[in-house]
């Protein structure tokens, strides 16, 4: 039977994938240190806080401008995706505690979306690897079926609508501040949860350290 409290916040939740659902940062990261290095330079820490949550096209342009390659950017994101399709094949592990908040959220019948500012390849691949099915979610979205990716409000806005829910009572669970600018943007109820030091999440309305965090249950009343 769900689980439902006066108390509840939200009536449903969207998850980030990666670096938030999954723990695919190492492969993005090896993927990055790659490309960087077939062309010259070092990645660096500072560029994977600089990267991290940007959308293909945001991307394509800081690739551009960081390794002086002008109108290469589309060459490049291409370039790293393939690196980056081939890495998740090989581990993409859940984030602590996200298997065991979803079995808590299924059992509550709260709906779960998915939103990226990957593409959808990425995130199939990723989904495969961790041996989350698909189905798992109401709604995927990902960065190829939005016209404005993440910092912009649609996607966001476009998974409440996919869940019949109002922004104001989802919760999304974001990584990156890209994400919660855009979480934000929504109207939506936004908790963070730090997957690479450093990165500035102060645009949430909380930070914990992990999905299990009970500010995340009691968000939802459970």
């Amino acid at each position: 039977m769900p689980e439902h409290s006066a108390q509840r916040r939200c009536d449903a939740v969207v998850f980030d994938n990666d670096g938030l659902l999954l723990d695919t940062e190492q492969s993005w990261t090896r993927a990055q240190e790659a490309l960087f290095e077939r062309h010259g330079l070092q990645f660096t820490a500072q560029h994977k806080r600089d990267m991290l949550g940007s959308s293909p096209q945001a991307a394509a342009a800081a690739l551009e401008l960081i390794l002086d390659a002008p109108g290469e950017g589309t060459a490049l994101i291409m370039e790293l995706a393939t690196i980056v399709l081939e890495e998740l094949g090989r581990d993409a592990p859940p984030r602590p505690g996200a298997l065991e908040l979803i079995a808590r959220l299924h059992d509550a019948g709260i709906p779960l979306g998915l939103a990226s500012n990957s593409p959808r390849v990425l995130v199939d691949r990723a989904l495969e690897t961790a041996g989350i099915e698909q189905s798992t979610f109401a709604s995927i979205l990902t960065a190829d079926v939005v016209t404005h990716p993440k910092p912009a409000p649609e996607i966001y806005l476009t998974a409440c609508a996919a869940l019949r829910t109002q922004p104001g009572r989802t919760l999304v669970l974001e990584d990156s501040p890209t994400g919660i600018a855009a979480a934000v943007a929504a109207g939506c109820y936004t908790i963070a949860v730090p997957s690479v030091p450093g990165v500035d999440l102060s645009g949430a309305s909380r930070v914990v350290p992990s999905l299990a965090a009970p500010e995340i249950t009691r968000a939802l009343g459970l």
